[in-house]
């Protein structure tokens, strides 16, 4: 069974590898986005394995990327443990679907609320919509992320620099900034960073900075709310296996993904999903500013 932090529902996976080695994934590749639906093997979100135990029962929670990989997943899990969830999304409009079908299949309701959050204007109507349809917003899940790999700065458009930022980290600030006037005392905001924060990868210049400034910017906010009874945290995922990877890296770079962890394999989207339920659950009442790593033994300083 997967360890999880104390509090957290746990995922009934005797090995969640499927066995005891990871095989080499299918070479493959995408088109930015990316979908869940196109991958092979396709990545588990918990639809067989996650238990859940009320821990967020009746909570309100807005989850950006919610179409596919982590954000699917997490979505599937609050669902078990008893939320209603707005799914933001660009446009993977399929994907979306089937995350909206996962989380009504327990009986909650699920929002779908497609557009780009880099815009200001749609973050505010998001929160907005959040508070219209669902009552309040309890839970932030700011997810969502766009990367590009490039061998040299040399090689990064300008444009493709500021859309990544945008994306990434300035729509962080962009909710945080729309939700926090409508969270009461007991919500939580939880951050997407990365191991790209700690250890960068070179090819990943842009990504691996707006993923460093997700912690630094979490660690201030969660200090900056914290009289006001809001908690701010950050979950920093290792090498996941989601759409964004066929969509991003060379079909030979997929093919060995993951395998330089200590554990020699890349995570599945619901190996993550428990730490995002104990940081949004009332177990996790003391805990803020800080930035749990489930990264497969990667290295995190």
């Amino acid at each position: 069974m997967t360890q999880t932090p104390e509090g957290a529902s746990a995922i009934q996976l005797e090995d969640p590898r499927g066995q005891g080695e990871q095989p080499p994934y299918p070479g493959q590749e995408q088109e930015l986005p990316g979908s869940s639906e196109q991958m092979q093997p396709r990545p588990d979100h918990g639809e067989e394995s996650y238990i859940g135990d009320g821990r967020l029962k009746d909570l309100k929670a807005l989850i950006t990327g919610a179409d596919s990989g982590i954000g699917r997943a997490v979505a599937l899990a609050f669902a078990r443990e008893g939320a209603d969830v707005v799914i933001s999304y660009l446009n993977e409009h399929d994907d979306a679907r089937e995350t909206a079908r996962l989380v009504e299949a327990e009986g909650r309701r699920a929002i779908d609320a497609p557009g780009d959050i880099g815009d200001e204007a749609h973050c505010q109507a998001l929160v907005q919509r959040t508070v219209d349809e669902l009552g309040r917003i309890d839970i932030l899940v700011n997810n969502a992320a766009w990367q590009v790999m490039r061998e040299s700065i040399t090689e990064i458009p300008s444009e493709e620099w500021e859309r990544i930022l945008r994306t990434n980290l300035t729509s962080t600030f962009y909710l945080c900034k729309a939700a926090i006037p409508h969270m009461q005392p007991g919500a939580s905001i939880i951050n997407t960073s990365s191991v790209q924060a700690y250890t960068p990868s070179a090819s990943l210049l842009a990504y691996a900075t707006t993923k460093g400034g997700i912690v630094t910017f979490s660690k201030a906010l969660a200090q900056s709310v914290a009289q006001q009874g809001i908690r701010v945290n950050v979950v920093a995922p290792g090498p996941i296996w989601t759409p964004l990877i066929p969509a991003t890296a060379p079909a030979e770079q997929v093919s060995q993904f993951g395998q330089q962890t200590p554990m020699g394999r890349a995570g599945q989207p619901a190996e993550l999903a428990p730490a995002y339920v104990f940081l949004a659950s009332p177990e996790a009442s003391y805990v803020t500013g800080t930035v749990i790593g489930v990264h497969g033994g990667a290295p995190m300083p």
